[in-house]
């Protein structure tokens, strides 16, 4: 009976045995709390190997070494806050917390800080990022926009605090006074890149000529600083966001000798934020000395231009005859013909004088009065051919023809009509052949019940009245006639009478019972 019973009690050791027994569970818990509370919050320097994302959001890697390797997570709600996100071949310092994850006994690390171990690494990093984007074409000098000679509004992407916009503005103020948009963003640490996008997109998403007009060029500007500080202007967002943009952009970050991706994809870069601003607008006084000088220019070029063409009129002038010169021989030509018109008139007079009369000796009576005749003659002929005995004919023969169609029309219907006739014929015998009535005619019989058809002995034992249908009649039983029997009874119905049904019982065909 021992044996049927387990008195042993879990967590502690059985009888005979010194080790005490935990369940898989109570073990995995207990190395989750060891591992929290012995490590708390750590370091850990390393290359990063495997990345991946889930599609959850979560980010999957390992941080690893010649000889071990190290499963981190950073959750979705995280890797915002990441100064850098881990890559494949980068060697880091990641800072979270150590944890257990018991429903696979594993163990690894929940990251929420990434830094860059060195600054070698830093460079190598940015040396990848390079090729990157120069591969997909973002550094081609095709396609860079040129930047507007004397921009109306200039939005400027830096720190409203720090000396640099404060030197843009003056630089603007001596060289050409321009409308600045300031959008203010961080110009280091972890929300420098992010910031910096999202305004650089915001400046090309605005509406030109709205209530916050559109700018006509971008400056991006942070001052001198180390790699770190820079840092976020290398970020592949940045420089994407720089590429992407459909107004002009000049970066402006660091020094002369920094430079950082964005100078890269930028349509224009300069050493310093003074040299953007420069770069950005013209010297007022200069631009208004020039357009003076043009316009003395052009005074001069003017004035040269009328007095060449004057002295070019004289010369062409003294060229040209006299204009009493030029009359002369026109005058001579009028002289003479006027001295031959009067002798010109008179000849013509004549000549048209002899051509009336030798028309007119054409326009005798006798000659006109037998053109009446012949243009007469012409239409009494004309009116003969209308006569309206040929148009009758035409109608006679007409009439005739229709007179043939209306005969063979009505021949053609009559035998359509005998056709439907006989085709109706068949069809009635057909129908006589398929009715309940060539049935009844057979010796058989319906019985009814008012208007219900009675198929079974009980039904009619039930029944008040019945109403039997022969073939040449009804005959109907009353009440107090309607008698059940079996088989082998006979009942004596009362008398019957012959009546005609109505037609719908016609129509019924077979629906009663036949007997």
């Amino acid at each position: 009976m021992s044996d049927l019973f387990d008195d042993s009690v879990p967590g502690q050791p059985a009888v005979g045995q010194n080790a005490p027994e935990f369940s898989v569970s109570e073990i995995s818990g207990e190395i989750k709390r060891t591992l929290e509370g012995t490590f708390g919050r750590i370091r850990v320097r390393g290359e990063v190997g495997r990345v991946f994302k889930a599609r959850s959001g979560h980010l999957y890697y390992d941080i690893k070494d010649d000889r071990s390797v190290l499963a981190c997570t950073t959750w979705k709600g995280q890797i915002s806050s990441l100064s850098v996100v881990p890559e494949e071949g980068l060697e880091v310092i990641v800072t979270g917390r150590l944890t257990a994850f018991g429903a696979q006994s594993k163990y690894n690390m929940n990251v929420d800080e990434v830094a860059v171990a060195g600054q070698g690494a830093l460079m190598a990093l940015l040396e990848k990022r390079k090729k990157q984007l120069e591969a997909e074409g973002l550094f081609a000098l095709e396609r860079k926009t040129p930047l507007p000679y004397l921009p109306q509004i200039i939005g400027v992407v830096t720190s409203p605090s720090g000396a640099v916009i404060r030197d843009i503005l003056h630089r603007l103020r001596e060289r050409f006074p321009r409308k600045v948009l300031v959008w203010p963003v961080a110009v280091q640490g972890p929300n420098c890149a992010p910031e910096v996008a999202r305004a650089i997109e915001g400046f090309n998403r605005m509406t030109p000529g709205g209530a916050l007009p559109r700018p006509d060029l971008i400056i991006v500007a942070r001052g001198g600083g180390a790699i770190e500080d820079l840092w976020g202007f290398n970020e592949e967002v940045v420089a994407r966001a720089a590429a992407a943009s459909d107004i002009p952009l000049i970066s402006a970050v660091g020094h002369e000798t920094d430079t950082t991706l964005i100078d890269f994809t930028s349509d224009k870069r300069a050493p310093t934020p003074t040299a953007a601003a420069e770069l950005a607008v013209p010297v007022r006084l200069d631009l208004m000395a020039w357009v003076e000088e043009q316009g003395a220019r052009l005074m001069r070029g003017s004035s040269q231009a009328v007095q060449q063409r004057r002295q070019r009129l004289n010369d062409l002038s003294r060229a040209m005859p006299r204009p009493e010169s030029l009359l002369d021989s026109p005058r001579q030509r009028f002289d003479r013909w006027s001295e031959k018109l009067p002798q010109a008139l008179i000849t013509g007079v004549q000549n048209r004088r002899v051509e009336l009369g030798r028309k007119a000796a054409g326009l005798r009576p006798a000659t006109l009065h037998s053109l009446v005749q012949r243009r007469r003659g012409m239409l009494e002929t004309a009116l003969a051919k209308l006569s309206p005995f040929p148009i009758a004919r035409e109608v006679m023969r007409q009439k005739g023809d229709l007179e043939k169609l209306a005969i063979r029309l009505n021949a053609a219907q009559d035998l359509r009509i005998e056709r439907q006739r006989q085709q109706l014929d068949a069809a009635g015998r057909q129908l006589d052949i398929l009715s309940y009535k060539a049935t009844l005619a057979r010796g058989y019989a319906v019985v009814r019940s008012g208007e219900d058809i009675i198929t079974t002995r009980v039904a009619a034992a039930s029944a008040q009245a019945l109403s039997i249908e022969f073939a040449d009649g009804a005959f109907d039983l009353a009440s107090s006639g309607a008698v059940s029997k079996g088989a082998g009874d006979t009942a004596t119905p009362p008398a019957a009478k012959t009546a005609d049904k109505p037609a719908r019982e016609e129509k019924e065909g077979g629906q009663g019972s036949l007997f």
